[in-house]
């Protein structure tokens, strides 16, 4: 389940609940979910019981009637209660394990939807570098999250007193992009190849492709222990923010082509990578040592594998290249 479906999920529990007298509240347009900021809190939290509550002071009531109604939802393990009235969310192993299959079996094209079907997006021309690629890669994000581009002003960002051509020659084609797309479209972006091109940790670009470079080996060398990634059960913290943070690409590329901010989707893949990596360091997804590959392994390279996918294709639709080995 993810977030955006989840964010139905309560919003029709919010409807049913109105129209069975259980609530007598005004139906919002929509419900916010979010990742917890702490571990421990549910997959997923939302306030929309505190929103219902307005200055009533019932956000509490208006929560457990909503818990005893999202408890019973299939894909829903759990559900708590936080004060002030917060809903955390825990989903059941079958939606972790069923969102893995959703990442692998629809490859590069996972994220890609209809979020935006029916809405037009406005993009402009432009001869400053640095506004025709931003204006290249949101047409892009548009078509993949269903939305239609039309002819139109922006996005507005601040141009760089530099050529493309000369961006290519001191950067080349990937980090040319990266350092371009990466900050919000009024900053100033860092140019600097020593940082840019760096193969060091501190540098993000080279965080996110060594992190995709990462899993193609674990895959790789999955093949010679004899281990088939295969989705399953995942209950450990670091798996879990990691799921969260698979489950939310979707959404993410949706805002992204309709903010025309590119900048949400390349903050959205160095999280995600860092993420990984403190995955693998807890929950290795191959054995080592004396350990005998099993299913956890199976489950934890199949998840691995799903972060690679994501990361690819992110990395696509900034038109930046992902490397199978680094």
């Amino acid at each position: 389940m993810t977030p955006a479906q989840l964010s139905r999920t309560v919003l029709h529990t919010v409807r049913r609940a109105v129209e069975d007298d259980e609530l007598c509240v005004a139906v919002p347009e929509r419900v916010k979910v979010r990742t917890p900021p702490r571990p421990g809190c549910g997959d997923y939290a939302t306030n929309v019981a505190l929103q219902l509550a307005g200055a009533h002071g019932e956000a509490l009531v208006i929560a457990e009637v909503l818990r005893r109604r999202l408890v019973r939802t299939p894909g829903i393990a759990r559900v708590d209660i936080a004060e002030p009235g917060f809903l955390n969310i825990t989903l059941d192993a079958t939606s972790h394990a069923q969102l893995v299959r959703d990442v692998l079996s629809q490859g590069l094209r996972y994220g890609h939807g209809d979020a935006l079907a029916g809405v037009s997006v406005p993009v402009g021309s432009s001869d400053e570098v640095r506004a025709a690629l931003v204006g290249h890669v949101v047409r892009g994000l548009v078509a993949a999250a269903g939305g239609v581009v039309v002819r139109g002003d922006g996005p507005v960002v601040r141009a760089v007193p530099v050529s493309g051509r000369d961006l290519l020659t001191s950067l080349g084609s990937d980090a040319a992009r990266w350092a371009l797309l990466r900050p919000a479209a009024h900053d100033l972006p860092d140019l600097d190849p020593a940082r840019l091109l760096s193969q060091r940790e501190d540098n993000p670009l080279f965080r996110v492709r060594y992190a995709h470079a990462r899993v193609r080996g674990l895959v790789r060398n999955g093949r010679q222990f004899g281990i088939t990634p295969g989705p399953g059960a995942y209950h450990h913290p670091a798996e879990t923010a990691l799921l969260a943070l698979l489950a939310d690409h979707p959404r993410t590329v949706a805002a992204a082509a309709r903010h025309r901010a590119p900048d949400q989707l390349v903050r959205h893949l160095v999280a995600t990578a860092d993420s990984f990596f403190r995955f693998h360091d807890v929950c290795p997804p191959l054995p080592s040592g004396e350990v005998k590959p099993s299913a956890a392994h199976r489950s934890r390279l199949a998840l691995a594998e799903a972060v690679g996918v994501v990361l690819a294709g992110g990395l696509h639709l900034l038109g930046i290249s992902a490397p199978a080995h680094l």
